[in-house]
């Protein structure tokens, strides 16, 4: 008769939520921006299918803020933001810092990484986040949004109907 050893391991449960995001930033964008998108391709390019970045489209009607550090549409359509792994949110230029050096591409933004060049670079980030709508030929954010909710409103499907 042979003795056979118990191992003692973790609930596979526990072992799926602590282990490693195989992305290491999830950047969400606007997929109705059509100059956003020209940058998007060209970081999924570089990403070339290794999955160092998760691209999140905020404008999939299935975006689901509880999915993404509560980040809701409105916010996320305002700036750029990302979510590092550890559920750490950055946003503007430093979200563009980022994804280039996790691509292998920092030396494109190595320069912002000064206090005044970064500053600088920064300010420009924030008029750029003002001008994108009138260059891509888009309503203004509040009218955005107001449109989506209205969207999402409409295609709310009730599950059931109590008989009154």
């Amino acid at each position: 008769m042979s003795t056979s050893t118990v191992k003692n391991y973790p609930p596979l449960k526990d072992s799926l939520a602590t282990a490693p995001k195989p992305w290491k930033i999830k950047l969400l964008y606007d997929g109705d921006c059509p100059l956003c998108l020209r940058e998007i391709r060209f970081l999924q390019k570089r990403d070339n299918n290794r999955g160092l970045v998760a691209f999140i489209n905020i404008a999939d009607d299935n975006y689901s803020p509880m999915d993404h550090e509560e980040i809701d549409y409105a916010t996320a359509m305002g700036r750029i933001h990302a979510i590092l792994p550890d559920g750490t949110i950055i946003k503007d230029l430093e979200v563009f810092q980022k994804v280039y050096e996790i691509l292998g591409m920092g030396w494109v933004y190595a320069g912002t990484k000064l206090p005044i060049i970064g500053s600088i670079a920064q300010f420009i980030y924030l008029i750029w986040t003002k001008l994108r709508f009138p260059l891509s030929r888009r309503p203004n954010l509040a009218t955005i949004v107001a449109q989506r909710q209205q969207k999402i409103a409409n295609n709310v499907i009730p599950r059931c109907r109590l008989n009154q």
